[in-house]
């Protein structure tokens, strides 16, 4: 069972997040591997160890995305993939595209991605990754059975839950409840170090600029605006209920 786990590297979640110029700042800022990729990078562990077969973790980010590879290889993931190229900077679009470049020549039974990013949110990489390899692609899933060539997978639908049964090969999007995330272990860090990295740059993989040019430009970033401290009524209910009518009224305008 040949697994290929697409994941980022984003800010810390614990980070406080500063924008100037429109742009975030990334000076002193701890980056991890985005948590919806984690649980991709555990049940491809999972597969690995049920299959047996390789897992090969890919990313498209700087030199320091790196470290986000040697963490899930410190995990159990068997090789990683980097391309590292300040061209490739865009939208879902372009790294989609990219993506399946990098992965088309590849062997395969599963594709696995987080549901979304911490960051952007879109949830479309893994999707429009799905279209341009021309294979099937299940969203947002809670648990995956393998069998034969046949994967039984349980996704989330807004508060409830859909079973689909889809031939191999996959890409599904992990979803939060999927799995637990193991941590690294001591001798799984050390062992991390050894284990292969391939580097690539657009140049080296052929591809023409032009033809993944984003599709989406960022004009502006900003912070919401900060609010202020909320109001604690106190005394008899039913006085609460006057003064908040009366508030709602007179301050804030809303009946």
């Amino acid at each position: 069972m040949n697994s290929l786990v697409i994941l980022k590297q984003t800010f810390d979640t614990e980070e406080k997040i500063s924008i100037q110029n429109g742009k975030l700042q990334e000076d002193g800022i701890e980056f991890i591997i985005n948590p919806y990729d984690e649980y991709a990078v555990e049940e491809a562990i999972k597969l690995k160890e049920e299959f047996g077969g390789e897992v090969t973790v890919i990313t498209i980010g700087p030199s320091r995305a790196e470290n986000a590879l040697r963490t899930a290889l410190a995990m159990g993931a068997d090789k990683g993939v980097i391309l590292d190229d300040e061209s490739l900077s865009g939208d879902e679009y372009t790294i989609s595209k990219v993506l399946a470049t990098v992965i088309q020549d590849r062997p395969y039974d599963i594709i696995l991605a987080g549901n979304m990013s911490i960051d952007s949110g879109s949830g479309q990489v893994g999707p429009r990754l799905a279209e341009g390899l021309g294979i099937p692609h299940v969203s947002s899933i809670t648990k995956l059975d393998i069998e034969g060539s046949k994967a039984t997978i349980v996704r989330d639908v807004e508060g409830d839950s859909e079973t689909i049964e889809v031939s191999l090969p996959v890409l599904v999007t992990a979803q939060q409840g999927l799995n637990e995330p193991r941590y690294p272990s001591l001798p799984g860090i050390m062992k991390a170090k050894k284990k292969p990295m391939e580097r690539f740059s657009t140049d080296d993989l052929n591809i023409n600029l032009e033809e993944v040019k984003t599709k989406t430009d960022i004009i502006d970033q900003f912070l919401p605006p900060k609010k202020d401290a909320g109001r604690v009524l106190s005394g008899e209910f039913s006085d609460q209920v006057k003064e908040l009518v009366q508030l709602l009224h007179n301050e804030a305008k809303v009946i």
